[in-house]
């Protein structure tokens, strides 16, 4: 086991180590080091997941520049190539540079090279003059409408190393699922994963399997925690040991022994506020952070969790998500005697089902949001939802105007109960039950 953890960290290194647009093939890289292709193609795959190797049908893995958070929002070449479901046509060596705008081509040729330049692409149609231009301007190119170019273009793109793509796609059906695709980046960036908050690994205190009890109390007295990840000689994460585990315990008894085997865990992937549902439904303090071989990356903790909720609601939105677009139409009305907020909404047409009725997800996040509000006007912190009752009783049509009614029934240190009734012109048309849980520091 030993040497396949090994042999999985060389070929890793061995891909990162490779230039910027190179491709890759499993054959390629077990011929090279040595290795199976099974093992060959394990270590591609956690390659492409970390971020620095692509897979582009019809063209290969090809090793890429690993994007930073913050230039999320920008494509690359070989994303647009699965995007439109294209084909390349040149300039594949060009695939892993990132585009910052496209240009639409719709316009005469000097007209259209005013706004082209290097790092766009430009999206056109049968116009060989305009390819050629835009390549010598630095641009890549995307021809709609499934037709071809010149030989001397793809020449020219091959030796710019900008690629020239072809899709059977229209220019209106392509723009648009680029631009949903930059939409849907720009959405993830605002979604804090584990990996942006982690306690890495070099500063994370662990135990392993040669350990004793005692060296649970020193760890213990040095750090503060009461929980530690297990693991074995190749930091593989085989269990989790806290102060309930080793009460009662000699000093010599060995860590193995005591621990909890198989601990829950999650990965760099994970969102956090998939990673703070799991602290509080289990009752756990630290989730040890492991990569696709087991091996632990680092620890999460509440303290982790909470600043970074607490930091995500400071963010400016940029991409939107449904519930953005519902939760902004969120409209104060009164404050009734209970102190507490009565919300107006107006139902859109995106908000509907194919019946032209207020659809059933729209709702549960209208009484979601509605208790959210509700509990932080009473000044209460984060917290998960545990349990939802909702009572739909009478369908709500397009363009109506609705009224949320909040009340908070109960709202402890651990625990809230949230009653929401929802009215359209003075009836009662649903009503919901929301049991959530704090998220405590």
């Amino acid at each position: 086991m030993k040497n396949l953890a090994t042999k999985h960290e060389q070929i890793l290194e061995y891909i990162e180590g490779l230039p910027i647009g190179e491709k890759i093939s499993v054959r390629q890289i077990a011929k090279a080091l040595n290795v199976s292709e099974g093992t060959a193609y394990r270590a591609i795959k956690d390659a492409e997941t970390k971020g620095f190797v692509s897979a582009i049908e019809r063209v290969g893995t090809i090793r890429i520049e690993k994007k930073k958070k913050e230039n999320i929002e920008k494509l690359t070449y070989a994303e647009v190539v699965n995007i439109i479901d294209g084909q390349v046509l040149g300039g594949r060596a060009g695939l892993y540079k990132t585009l910052n705008k496209f240009v639409i081509g719709a316009m005469k040729l000097d007209a259209m090279m005013r706004y082209t330049g290097a790092g766009n692409l430009l999206i056109v149609g049968n116009r060989t003059q305009a390819h050629e231009l835009a390549l010598r301007a630095g641009a890549g190119v995307l021809i709609t409408g499934g037709f071809d170019t010149e030989d001397h273009v793809k020449k020219l793109a091959d030796e710019l190393e900008l690629p020239i793509i072809s899709t059977s796609y229209d220019t209106f059906t392509v723009a648009t699922m680029i631009n949903r695709a930059i939409y849907d980046q720009l959405i993830k960036k605002e979604i804090i994963l584990v990996g942006d908050t982690l306690t890495p690994v070099e500063k994370t205190a662990y135990l392993t399997l040669s350990d004793t009890v005692g060296d649970y109390h020193e760890k213990n007295k040095k750090t503060g925690h009461g929980r530690f990840p297990v693991v074995d000689q190749q930091l593989k994460v085989v269990g989790i040991v806290t102060t309930k585990d080793i009460m009662g315990y000699e000093s010599d008894v060995s860590i193995e022994k005591v621990m909890t085997k198989k601990p829950l865990t999650v990965s760099q992937r994970t969102s956090v506020a998939s990673a703070a549902h799991m602290m509080i439904w289990e009752g756990i303090e630290v989730l040890p952070v492991v990569d696709d071989q087991n091996k632990l990356q680092g620890i999460i903790s509440r303290q982790d969790v909470l600043k970074a909720l607490q930091m995500n609601s400071r963010q400016p939105q940029v991409g939107e998500t449904i519930d953005d677009l519902i939760t902004k139409q969120f409209d104060i009305s009164t404050s009734n005697q209970e102190q507490s907020n009565v919300y107006k909404f107006e139902v859109t047409p995106q908000m509907t089902n194919q019946l032209g009725t207020i659809s059933y997800g729209v709702f549960t996040t209208l009484v979601t949001e509605a208790a959210n509000r509700a509990l932080k006007a009473q000044k209460k912190g984060d917290h998960v939802v545990e349990n939802m009752t909702i009572y739909y009783f009478k369908p709500v049509q397009l363009e109506s105007m609705i009224e949320i009614h909040p009340k908070v029934l109960e709202a402890g240190r651990k625990f809230g109960k949230i009653d929401i009734e929802v009215f359209n012109e003075n009836k009662l048309v649903g009503k919901a039950l929301l049991m959530v849980q704090m998220i405590d520091r």
